[in-house]
């Protein structure tokens, strides 16, 4: 069974991280110490699991007064391909909506941005380099 939900405790967070650290660390190459950074207390993160496993992550912080940052969405390389990055990207937009957000910003790496914009996201930058990727910063609007 696949399911969504927001880290409650230390070990659904450290079970965001462990996804996180597999696909970017491991499999992109960023360094641990720009993975995990200091936002990562504030954040509010979120875990897909398939039954017990996680598989998939994002996190989600509010900026400034009304505009969450969404970083960190991932899915595990065996998982991809299932529609559980538009799945982390609702759960988060809910979220966002229910705490009061109405924007929502991101950097994405430049091969998602078609992902994002079938998702209704506009490119906001031209391309910029972060962690030796390249990014595109994009938003979208959001409303009930």
């Amino acid at each position: 069974m696949i399911r969504v939900k927001v880290a409650g405790s230390e070990p659904e967070r450290e079970d965001a991280f462990s996804v996180r650290k597999m696909v970017f660390v491991e499999e992109q190459g960023v360094p641990l110490n720009l993975e995990l950074d200091e936002h990562d207390a504030s954040a509010a993160h979120f875990i897909v699991y398939s039954d017990d496993q996680p598989i998939g992550a994002g996190r989600i912080r509010e900026i400034t007064q009304g505009v969450g940052k969404v970083e960190r969405v991932c899915v595990l390389k065996d998982f991809r391909g299932k529609h559980l990055g538009n799945l982390i990207m609702h759960s988060l937009e809910e979220y966002a909506l229910k705490t009061g957000m109405h924007k929502i910003i991101l950097n994405a790496q430049s091969y998602a941005v078609p992902f994002y914009e079938k998702l209704g996201y506009i490119v906001t930058s031209p391309e910029f380099m972060d962690a030796d990727i390249p990014h595109r910063a994009m938003e979208k609007m959001i409303t009930q």
